[in-house]
């Protein structure tokens, strides 16, 4: 199986993050004694990378380039301290990424949250697994849908796009997948509903991650 690629989105695929991004979220809108948000809204706020999630919590009259900016910085500075307080893997996606390295698959994680966060939460929940590349937002290189985190995997991988899975749990991460014409998985444990993934049109849908499993190795 050494030339089968799986692709796994970050937050709300492998990891339940949302805990902590809406913790720095609410610690910067306190800075500035702004209303905060509830659980639903932050799952709906995530997705696009940490700038976005920024100013989807701001009020719109505050969404100035420069406010957001201001506001990201102190995101960031309580985030990277606070990252792992709340934030757990889904039940059994350990077990699940250990079988598919053992199995001579190759990983790889493309993530739009910034690469130092995405390092961090991956060298602690998953210090030995020996993925390909770790991708998360870096300078030069666009989010999520583009494909250009796919392109750079494959191109380290060296795997034929048609031996490559992308898993997520969102729109973005099938719109990205479709568009680097690689094969979809959408996840429904995830902050989005399946109802998305499915209208975005994922080959696949697990509900769990026993089907997650099923569908990997039938592929």
């Amino acid at each position: 199986m050494n030339n089968k690629l799986v692709i796994f989105d970050l937050d709300g695929t492998l990891l339940n993050t949302i805990g902590d991004l809406a913790a720095g979220c609410d610690h910067m809108l306190r800075l500035r004694n702004l209303p905060t948000h509830s659980y639903e809204e932050y799952c709906s706020f995530v997705g696009n990378g940490i700038m976005r999630l920024v100013e989807r919590a701001l009020p719109a009259e505050l969404r100035t380039p420069e406010y957001v900016a201001e506001a990201r910085r102190d995101f960031v500075d309580y985030y990277i301290d606070h990252i792992d307080l709340y934030t757990q893997p889904y039940e059994g996606i350990i077990e699940l990424v250990d079988k598919l390295s053992h199995a001579g698959v190759k990983l790889a994680v493309a993530s739009n949250k910034f690469q130092a966060g995405t390092d961090k939460l991956i060298q602690k929940f998953f210090p030995t697994t020996d993925f390909v590349m770790i991708c998360g937002n870096r300078e030069g290189v666009p989010l999520k849908p583009d494909t250009a985190l796919v392109d750079m995997i494959l191109e380290k991988g060296g795997v034929d796009y048609n031996r490559c899975v992308m898993v997520g749990d969102s729109a973005v991460d099938i719109a990205t997948a479709k568009g680097a014409g690689i094969i979809s998985v959408g996840v429904s444990w995830g902050f989005r509903s399946r109802q998305e993934v499915e209208e975005a049109g994922a080959d696949y849908i697990a509900d769990s991650v026993q089907q997650l499993d099923e569908i990997l190795s039938a592929i």
